[in-house]
C-alpha cells in the first residue's frame, strides 16, 4: 500500500517521526508525504533524503494561506521548488478551500494562485494534488465548479484530486484523465462512499490525511500512515472486491501517477 497523501511536517509527530516513519516501512510500499507551507519544506526535503524511496513528497502553497503569502513570497517558494525538484514527485496541495475564506476578492486571488501553480508544475513536469472544499455559502459559490473551470482552462492533465467530495462530477474527471485519492471518511460518510463506488479502480489512489482523519473518529487520536488499512478494506468493501486487489492496484496507480522510483 502506498499512502498518497499524509502530513508528516506537521508538529504533533516532532517527538517520533522517525519512529513513526520506521513503522510505516513495516506495513506499506511508500508514504508520499505533502508540505503546504513554505517554512515546512526543509523538514520535508530531509525526510527524503533521510529515508530514501520510502519516503516522498509533494509541496506547494494549502489555499487557506492566500492571506498569508504576498505574491512575491509564493514566487520565492515555486524557486525553491524548482531547485528542489528532484526531492518533490508533485505540487500540491493547491486548489479552493471556500470554507476558512469567504471573502470574495480573496477567493479570486485563490483561483489566481491555484492557476500560477498549475502552470508552475507542468513547467517542471510534476503532476498536481488539488484540495477543494466547500463554504457555508455553496449553494452561491461552488467551490468543485469553480476548480473544474481553473483547472480545464489551464488544461490540467495530471491531477490527483486529494480527498474528493463532489460526485456528480466524478465522471468528469475521469473523462479528463484525474486520479480521485480518498481516505477513512468514507468510512462514515454515504457521499464519500459513492464518490469511491463510481470511480474506476484505475483511476483511485489511497490516504490517510494524517495526522487528521483517524478511522476512529476521535478528534484527540492522531492519525498515521498506518491505519491506511481500514481505508483500503472500506474500499474493498464498497467496491464488492477483495482488499488485495485494491491494495495492488491503488498501490500501481500512485506508482505510475507520481512516477515513483524505488
Amino acid at each position: 500500500m502506498i499512502d498518497t497523501h499524509c502530513h508528516l511536517e506537521q508538529p504533533v509527530y516532532d517527538a517520533d517521526r522517525d519512529e513513526v516513519i520506521e513503522r510505516c516501512k513495516r506495513e506499506l510500499r511508500a508514504v508520499i508525504t505533502c508540505a503546504p507551507d513554505p517554512t515546512h519544506y526543509k523538514l520535508t526535503f530531509d525526510m527524503v533524503g533521510q529515508h530514501p524511496n520510502f519516503v516522498f513528497a509533494t509541496a506547494g502553497i494549502h489555499p487557506d494561506y492566500v492571506k498569508r503569502f504576498t505574491g512575491e513570497d509564493v514566487k520565492q517558494a515555486m524557486k525553491t521548488l524548482e531547485a528542489n525538484k528532484d526531492k518533490i514527485v508533485g505540487i500540491g496541495e493547491t486548489g479552493l478551500d471556500y470554507a476558512n475564506v469567504t471573502e470574495p476578492e480573496w477567493r479570486a486571488k485563490q483561483q489566481e494562485m491555484f492557476a500560477d501553480f498549475i502552470r508552475f508544475a507542468k513547467s517542471i513536469d510534476k503532476p498536481i494534488v488539488v484540495h477543494l472544499r466547500t463554504g457555508p455559502d455553496k449553494e452561491a459559490a461552488d467551490v468543485f465548479d469553480d476548480a473544474f473551470e481553473v483547472l480545464e482552462r489551464e488544461a490540467a492533465k495530471r491531477v490527483q484530486l486529494h480527498m474528493f467530495g463532489a460526485r456528480r462530477l466524478v465522471q468528469r474527471a475521469m473523462d479528463n484523465g484525474w486520479y480521485i485519492s480518498m481516505n477513512a471518511i468514507c468510512l462514515r460518510s454515504k457521499s464519500y462512499s459513492k464518490v469511491v463506488r463510481d470511480t474506476l479502480p484505475d483511476r483511485l489512489m489511497l490516504e490517510t490525511d494524517a495526522p487528521w482523519l483517524h478511522p476512529s473518529f476521535d478528534r484527540e487520536k492522531r492519525n498515521d500512515p498506518t491505519q491506511l488499512k481500514a481505508v483500503a478494506e472500506r474500499v474493498a468493501e464498497i467496491k464488492r472486491t477483495d482488499v488485495k486487489e485494491v491494495t495492488d492496484t491503488t498501490t500501481q496507480n500512485a506508482i505510475e501517477f507520481f512516477g515513483l522510483k524505488f
